[in-house]
């Protein structure tokens, strides 16, 4: 079927579309019909006219609409010539070609503006002879050229064959053309007819088209076809492959342009496009944020990013995560410390008893702070023993400047990325433990403690201590690095607080950028203060107690602490407690009724009998036993140091589960003793006669250090001169085989050990003055001090 608007084609057109007439004989005269010699002349520019062919025509020109309505009132013939130049506007008798074709006009048709379309049918072709008139239309002098006469050779009718298929294969290839034209084509019989028809529709120029209407042998025209048509082919196959290639390309994006289309509206329908609307989201909140320029360049960078890719694409997860970190990260978003000195220092006396150096310590910096208005946060670490508070003091250090408080557990973490953070490419990466707890208080400069900063681990995924370097160096920590960020941070502004319990574990490049602050285990005075402010109504409330009147007097408290707990810290303190609360509880609820005070019998009742006790210490010893003091990380404690002989031949045992350090001790001692025998009256061949046995007490923990030296100097001496130590006595110090006394650690927590104990007098380096005036006057009272230098002093004040 024909598209309507194939019907208004001008005879300027270029592109115009055959009609087929319904008997394709219908291109020759009636036998009756008389064709005069003289015709009017209808111009065409750029078409030509074969016989048989039904062609619409719209008519332009003036003298055009003349020549066909003159020949439409009278016989309907009109002679059709073609232009030799399409551009001449109005054409003179020297610019039409000579040869062209006598048409009927089967249909005029008056349009609405005033033009005129015309339906032509090619009848005979025919030979200008000469214009006969120029006005007011064309009118010639012509004749007729012979009908063509169908030859009869086999090769004429292979050549209408080849014709046919050429055609329809063009046809095939041509995406302008309709299908049904070649179903036209392989019902055409009339050779002549299939010639001038597809001569009509080649997609040539005008003068080709011509020159096969001048030829006229119909076997040579036929020829000539071919040779057109198989041009034609070839330039259609390389046409369709071209487009062919370019639509596969471009039917991809249309494919998926239309399903995102598709997509959209169900969405739309839904509700609304879920990632447009956070995209839409994101963008408004990076408005309003504060960053650095890099890393508004980074967020533009992978917005952008996000709007070209789909939500179903495994990467569109990843940017999203990676642009959602960077929103919520405060990078330039600080709360107000709290400068008010007077106030800090009242919060943390209300939330710890005690700690002056610490609290003194925290007071400096907010004084700093105040003044210089700026500084970069130091690096603190509570070393001390467990249940002293190093954490809960951190909480309190935020509270009293007004900070935000985070805590990273580092205990056991033996993998570098927790740290720094994953690449962002890995399949679940995640930014690293200091960033997420940055984004998660949002606030750029919290409290931040890294609680058992000493029990980090490492292993094949790295060394977290290691990693931890930069984030604890006040002079790298500006511009810390996280992978999974992919961007330098800010951490200067964190005041980091490390908590650990022993020194020697932290890694020595770590250690150094630590300001050691010492926590020392308190006395059983802080302890009794410390259970009626905190731990007693902290257990009440716990146990629904928090209305009823619970009261104990010091001593009792002291009677908990001395008999059923051994630490320096308060935890065992805290959990007694609770048990007296739980049996209170218990007590309340069956009766009704509790006792409101409880004394030292009902202690001992509820607790059961006394764990500890101090009274081994308090007898008289044995010759060879001297007391010593040791440092553990639960703080100070006492151990004994036995010494016997035998009879041997002067050799050494050493048993107790003794370090190296410890055994070296005892060596030196006897060294020291076997040089200066008759100095302490002792017969130098003793040593070879007898076996010399050391121990200490409590085999099953390992004990190590110098400090015993003293002791098993004293403990040696006592047994070779069978002179006694001096009852309720103790000592520490390391010794030299010069018979030098020297300074030891963990002075603090080995005197509060001695005074649990019920001890009177105690021996240290003359060194370590300085550490004893450190304790507070009132945990030490009753206690004697005797500072030594040398082992002589040591074995005067000893020995009875």
């Amino acid at each position: 079927m024909l598209n309507e608007k194939l019907f208004f084609r001008s005879e300027d057109d270029t592109d115009f579309m055959p009609i087929i007439p319904i008997n394709e004989n219908d291109g020759d005269f009636d036998k009756d019909t008389v064709i005069p010699d003289t015709l009017p002349i209808l111009p065409l520019r750029n078409t030509v006219l074969f016989p048989g062919v039904v062609l619409p025509i719209t008519v332009g020109r003036d003298k055009s609409i003349k020549a066909v309505n003159e020949a439409y009132k009278q016989d309907k013939l009109v002679g059709v010539l073609a232009q030799k130049d399409a551009n001449v506007e109005d054409p003179e008798p020297n610019d039409l070609c000579a040869i062209g074709t006598i048409a009927k006009i089967v249909k005029l048709i008056k349009m609405p503006d005033g033009g005129t379309t015309i339906i032509i049918q090619g009848k005979k072709r025919f030979e200008l002879l000469s214009i006969v008139s120029e006005d007011p239309y064309f009118r010639a002098s012509i004749r007729m050229l012979a009908d063509d006469e169908v030859p009869k050779q086999e090769d004429f009718n292979a050549i209408v064959s080849s014709i046919k298929d050429l055609a329809t294969q063009i046809i095939q290839l041509s995406p302008n053309l309709p299908t049904e034209a070649s179903i036209i084509l392989k019902n055409i019989e009339n050779p002549s007819f299939l010639i001038n028809f597809v001569s009509s529709n080649l997609n040539s120029d005008l003068s080709e088209k011509q020159g096969l209407l001048e030829i006229h042998d119909i076997h040579e025209r036929a020829e000539k076809l071919i040779h057109i048509l198989q041009r034609e082919l070839q330039f259609a196959e390389l046409k369709d492959k071209v487009t062919n290639k370019t639509r596969t390309e471009i039917d991809k994006q249309q494919r998926d342009y239309f399903l995102q289309q598709q997509l959209k509206s169900i969405k739309e329908e839904l509700g609304g496009d879920t990632n447009e609307r956070e995209i839409a989201e994101m963008k408004k909140k990076a408005e309003g944020k504060k960053w650095p320029e890099t890393a508004k360049n980074l967020f533009k960078t992978g917005i952008e990013k996000l709007e070209r890719m789909h939500p179903s694409t495994p990467d569109y997860s990843v940017v999203y995560n990676h642009l959602d970190l960077m929103l919520d990260l405060p990078w330039d978003e600080h709360t107000d410390d709290n400068y008010d000195l007077k106030n800090a220092k009242k919060v943390l006396d209300i939330d710890h008893y005690g700690m002056s150096k610490i609290k003194s310590r925290i007071l400096e910096y907010l004084a700093v702070l105040k003044l210089k208005g700026d500084m970069k946060s130091p690096i603190l670490c509570f070393l001390g023993p467990p249940g002293i508070g190093k954490t809960s003091l951190g909480r309190s250090i935020a509270h009293a400047i007004g900070r935000k408080y985070v805590r990273l557990s580092l205990g056991g973490m033996h993998d570098e990325s927790e740290i720094r953070g994953h690449r962002k490419t890995y399949i679940g990466a995640m930014p690293g433990r200091i960033l997420q707890n940055i984004r998660k208080c949002k606030s750029s400069n919290p409290v931040m403690i890294l609680d058992e900063i000493d029990k980090i681990g490492n292993d094949f995924r790295g060394d977290p201590s290691s990693a931890l370097l930069e984030v604890l160096d006040p002079e790298q920590n500006n511009s810390f690095y996280d992978n999974y960020l992919e961007l330098e941070y800010d951490l200067s502004k964190v005041l980091f607080i490390a908590t650990a319990n022993n020194l020697q574990n932290i890694q020595p490049a770590l250690r150094d950028r630590l300001e050691i602050i010492d926590l020392s285990g308190y006395a059983v005075e802080e302890k009794v203060e410390i259970a009626k402010r905190h731990l007693l109504p902290k257990q009440k409330e716990a146990h629904g107690l928090g209305k009823v009147t619970v009261k104990m007097n010091d001593k009792v408290i002291e009677k908990i602490i001395e008999n059923y707990t051994r630490e320096s810290g308060v935890r065992e303190l805290d959990r007694q407690l609770a048990s007296i609360m739980r049996y209170q509880a218990k007590e309340l609820a069956i009766k009704n009724k509790i006792k409101t005070t409880l004394t030292a019998v009902d202690i001992e009742k509820i607790l059961g009998q006394a764990r500890y006790s101090n009274e081994i210490y308090k007898t008289a010893n044995m010759p060879g036993v001297a007391v010593g003091l040791a440092w553990t990380y639960v703080g100070g404690d006492i151990l004994f140091i036995e010494t016997i002989l035998g009879e041997g031949k002067g050799d050494l045992k050493l048993t107790g589960n003794l370090g190296n350090v410890m055994k070296e001790s005892a060596s030196t001692a006897l060294s020291y003793l076997q040089a200066n025998a008759r100095k302490y009256g002792i017969d130098p061949e003793e040593f070879g006669k007898k076996s010399i046995h050391i121990h200490v007490p409590e085999g099953a923990v390992p004990k190590d250090g110098p400090s015993a030296g003293i002791t098993m100097l004293t403990s040696l001496a006592s047994a070779f001169t069978g002179r006694k130590v001096k009852p309720y006595l103790a000592m520490t110090g390391e010794i030299t085989l010069r018979g030098q006394v020297l300074p030891v650690g963990g002075i603090k927590e080995k005197v509060l050990a001695a005074k649990r104990a019920g001890l009177k007098e105690i021996i240290v380096c003359s060194q370590n003055e300085k550490d004893v005036k450190e304790i507070e006057g009132d945990f030490i009272r009753g206690v004697q001090f005797h500072y030594v230098k040398s082992m002589q002093q040591v074995v005067d004040i000893a020995l009875v």
